[in-house]
């Protein structure tokens, strides 16, 4: 992602589409270095991800606004919804969490790293547990108390908080609340979550326990976008582990925090990257 460009595009399937994308690519000059494609024929649609090299002192830089402005009519004609994005400008991201903080220490330590292209603008929480953790990564951290008579107030001063920071994308690191309808509306398919269960079965808040209790031979983790119905939004990715009927609760809670650290990252990672186009409750991730 280092000093390229990403375009998205979603739109009906029909001939010419590729050639119309890659040859006015062509003509500004671009040197595509990532271009991959999906149709569902159930649907009648067409996905597409192309990434191209901005160009660097030694070469003569892409023009993106010129491209962009282009490219418009090509987007009309073909009745493409497109994204255009730019490696450059970083995303900011919020980081929601409650008591739980394994996914939360994943998720800074990642960024740290340099494996999370973004900038993590502050930490949310209804606890404080996480604060000392947040204040090792020099990440802001804001404690909102929520309740049930005071929900509405919390996620106001919540939003107040995200508009000042300019978040774009929001990640609940089992954060254990259920978000407003209007909350999910600020933020459409900006939202990322993880379920400790593989979703769709076991969902709500005791999903081991659940599972523990139906006798399953695989528990797993599920990673998605929120969307006003609980544990249902598009799922980005999921992963299993083995169990038997020797492990208890609380083995099953050990080996799935793993997995929960492992798809979660692997989720904003695909989002902050650009390779996920959500359609319907369905997502396309590009590899």
């Amino acid at each position: 992602m280092n000093d390229s460009a990403v375009l998205l595009i979603t739109c009906p399937d029909q001939k010419g589409l590729v050639a119309a994308v890659s040859g006015e690519l062509y003509r500004f000059g671009a040197n595509i270095i990532h271009a991959d494609q999906h149709q569902d024929h159930d649907a009648g649609l067409f996905f597409m991800r192309v990434e191209w090299a901005l160009g660097s002192e030694s070469k003569q830089a892409f023009d993106i606004q010129a491209f962009s402005e282009a490219f418009a009519p090509i987007a009309k004609r073909y009745n493409m919804d497109s994204q255009l994005h730019v490696s450059a400008i970083r995303p900011r991201v919020a980081v929601f969490v409650s008591q739980h903080l394994h996914c939360f220490a994943d998720l800074l330590h990642r960024h740290q790293m340099g494996e999370l292209e973004c900038d993590i603008a502050l930490a949310i929480s209804n606890h404080t547990d996480g604060e000392a953790l947040a204040k090792f990564y020099g990440i802001p951290f804001h404690h909102v108390p929520l309740a049930a008579a005071n929900k509405a107030e919390g996620e106001a001063r919540q939003f107040g908080l995200l508009e000042a920071a300019g978040v774009e994308l929001i990640v609940l690191a089992r954060y254990m609340q259920i978000l407003s309808p209007e909350f999910v509306r600020r933020y459409p398919s900006g939202v990322i979550n993880v379920h400790h269960s593989f979703l769709p079965a076991f969902i709500g808040a005791r999903p081991y326990h659940a599972a523990h209790k139906r006798g399953v031979k695989l528990i797993g983790a599920t990673s998605h976008y929120v969307t006003e119905e609980l544990d249902d939004g598009p799922i980005i990715e999921q992963d299993v582990a083995r169990v038997s009927h020797r492990d208890q609760v609380e083995d099953l809670i050990a080996k799935g925090r793993d997995l929960e650290r492992v798809v979660l990252s692997r989720a904003v990672k695909w989002h902050l990257d650009r390779r996920i186009l959500r359609y319907g409750n369905k997502t396309v991730i590009f590899d």
